[in-house]
C-alpha cells in the first residue's frame, strides 16, 4: 500500500511535469541551429527512401540481363531488362542498357532513342550525359536515313548528270531511226513510182515474110514464119519483194533460190544484218 501511494506520487509528479514541459515547449521557439538539423535528418531520411545506381544494379532482373549480355544472348538481355523497368521503371542503369541493346544489337533506333532520352531523365547528372546525346543524334540519323534516304549533293549533281546525258544519247537515237525510217519511206515511194512508170509490153506473134524457092517451080514463094518476139523486147528489170515482218535476208534468199553476195549486189544500200518491214529489195 505504501509502495502503491509512492508510485502515484511519482507518477503524478512525473504527468505534471510533463504538462508544464509541453506547455513551454513551442516550435516556432526553437532557434535556428535546431531547425537547420531538423531539416537535415529529414533530407536525410527522404534521401534514404530514394534507390541508388548500386541498388538498380542489384535488382534479380538486371543482374540476369547482364549476365545474358556476357553469354551474348542478347534477345534474353533486352527481355530481362524489360522486366528490372518492370519492377522498377525509374531504373535509369535498366534504361542504359536497353538503349545501348537496341542500337548496337536489335537495329532498332526508335526504341535506342526512347530508353537513352529515359536514361538521361532519370540520371539527368550522369557522367556520359554527352555521350548518350551523341548517340541519340546517331540513332535519329539512321532512322532517317531508313525512312527518307537522301542522297549528298555531289551524289545528287552526278545522278542529274548522267540522267542528262543517258537523255541526250536516247534523243540521237530516235533521231537517227526517225531519218532512217523517212529514207526507207521515200525509196520505197520512188520504187512504187518507177514500177508503175515502166509499161506493160505484151509479147504478140509476128509474121514476117522471106522468099522461099521451090525445086520444081522455081519460083519464090511467100510463107508466113512465127517469129518470137519475146528475145527482140526489152530486158525486163528484176522482180521487187516487200519484206515482211519476221523475215531475215538468208530467209528471202532461200525463197527465191539465190546467194547473199546475190542480193546484197542487186541491193547495194541494204544491210544485211538488218532489214526492215515493208522494205523492199530487188531480187536478181
Amino acid at each position: 500500500m505504501f509502495q502503491a501511494k509512492a508510485q502515484f506520487k511519482f507518477n503524478g509528479k512525473c504527468t505534471a511535469s510533463l504538462h508544464r514541459w509541453r506547455g513551454s515547449f513551442n516550435f516556432t521557439d526553437m532557434s535556428f541551429w535546431i531547425r537547420f538539423l531538423f531539416v537535415l535528418v529529414l533530407g536525410a531520411a527522404l534521401g534514404g527512401c530514394t534507390p541508388s545506381d548500386q541498388d538498380e544494379e542489384k535488382e534479380p532482373h538486371y543482374v540476369l540481363g547482364q549476365s545474358r549480355i556476357n553469354a551474348m544472348d542478347y534477345q534474353g538481355a533486352v527481355e530481362a531488362f524489360e522486366e528490372s523497368l518492370e519492377v522498377n521503371p525509374h531504373s535509369a542503369a535498366a534504361h542504359y542498357q536497353l538503349g545501348m541493346l537496341y542500337e548496337n544489337q536489335e537495329s532498332d533506333p526508335a526504341a535506342a532513342i526512347y530508353h537513352y532520352q529515359q536514361y538521361l531523365k532519370y540520371d539527368p547528372a550522369a557522367e556520359n550525359a554527352d555521350i548518350i546525346r551523341q548517340h541519340i543524334a546517331s540513332c535519329k540519323q539512321q532512322l532517317a536515313a531508313d525512312v527518307l534516304p537522301l542522297p549528298s549533293a555531289p551524289q545528287a549533281q552526278q545522278q542529274l548528270e548522267k540522267l542528262v546525258e543517258q537523255n541526250r544519247q536516247l534523243q540521237q537515237q530516235v533521231d537517227s531511226q526517225q531519218a532512217a525510217l523517212k529514207q526507207w519511206s521515200d525509196w520505197y515511194s520512188n520504187q512504187q513510182a518507177t514500177a508503175r512508170a515502166i509499161p506493160v509490153v505484151p509479147q504478140t506473134p509476128v509474121v514476117s515474110q522471106q522468099p522461099e524457092y521451090s525445086v520444081q517451080t522455081q519460083q519464090p514463094v511467100v510463107t508466113q514464119q512465127v517469129v518470137d518476139t519475146h528475145m527482140e523486147s526489152p530486158t525486163p528489170r528484176p522482180h521487187t519483194h516487200v519484206v515482211e515482218h519476221g523475215e531475215t535476208a538468208m530467209a528471202i534468199c532461200r525463197k527465191f533460190g539465190i546467194r547473199l553476195s546475190e542480193l546484197e549486189s542487186a541491193n547495194p544500200t541494204m544491210n544485211p544484218t538488218r532489214i526492215w518491214p515493208g522494205e523492199v529489195l530487188n531480187i536478181p
